[in-house]
């Protein structure tokens, strides 16, 4: 688990991390505890969160697991209300989860594209409606949705759902910062590089910066992170 210094701002606040069973969404499930946050880590299968788990455990970190495909809209509120149930509120959301199937446009086959756009557009759409209303009531939030470079750069490698998955996403993060501004709810998305050069701490950092005090004035944008290393 990363080294970062407690910090009163995360201090027994709750963060609720989507796909949070490997790679950067376990990065940022272990950032926020690091921090003094309570996780709430959701993954489709207890498999994926076992070592999430075990990992914060270790270093003394809070955390719950909570096991629910975020692809339809009713299992997002039983996840939503579980957490509240348990820990009486939501301060931070992390849209994490996605897939991200290799398929041409003239192979790809239905559900291919509908399992793609239901998990990494859909589902970020119903957890921010749904725990939006929560943090409407709480007088404020702070939520990341992790999109893509691809979003607007586009790939060669067969990826035209997940590509046009995460397009939607950033224009739906710019929506959502403008409608949920009035509740003091600030809404922004992080798009990784290629996460061999980038690694998910680093992502990690930009995503508890985002929902940090110090960026309380930060909304409605869309950030890439690179490693400067490969930009030289």
């Amino acid at each position: 688990m990363t080294e970062i210094a407690r910090s009163a701002e995360f201090e027994n606040k709750v963060a609720l991390v989507t796909g949070a069973g490997r790679g950067i969404g376990r990065a940022i499930a272990e950032a926020f505890a690091a921090r003094g946050a309570i996780v709430a880590a959701n993954d489709i299968t207890p498999v994926n969160l076992d070592e999430t788990l075990m990992r914060i455990r270790a270093q003394t970190g809070q955390v719950k697991d909570y096991i629910y495909d975020v692809a339809k809209k009713m299992p997002i509120q039983a996840m939503v209300n579980q957490v509240q149930e348990d820990w009486g509120r939501i301060d931070f959301l992390v849209n994490n989860a996605g897939v991200k199937p290799h398929a041409s446009i003239l192979d790809m086959d239905e559900w291919d594209w509908h399992r793609t756009v239901d998990v990494n557009l859909g589902g970020p759409f119903f957890t921010m409606q749904l725990v939006g209303r929560v943090m409407r009531g709480q007088g404020g939030g702070a939520i990341v949705n992790l999109a893509s470079a691809s979003g607007y750069m586009g790939e060669a490698n067969n990826l035209a759902a997940f590509v046009a998955s995460k397009t939607g996403l950033t224009g739906l993060t710019r929506q959502a910062a403008f409608e949920l501004a009035p509740y003091h709810i600030r809404v922004n998305a992080v798009c990784p590089g290629w996460t061999g050069a980038v690694s998910p701490s680093r992502v990690a950092e930009v995503v508890l910066f985002l929902c940090s005090l110090a960026a309380a004035s930060v909304t409605g944008q869309t950030i890439e992170v690179e490693d400067v290393q490969t930009l030289s």
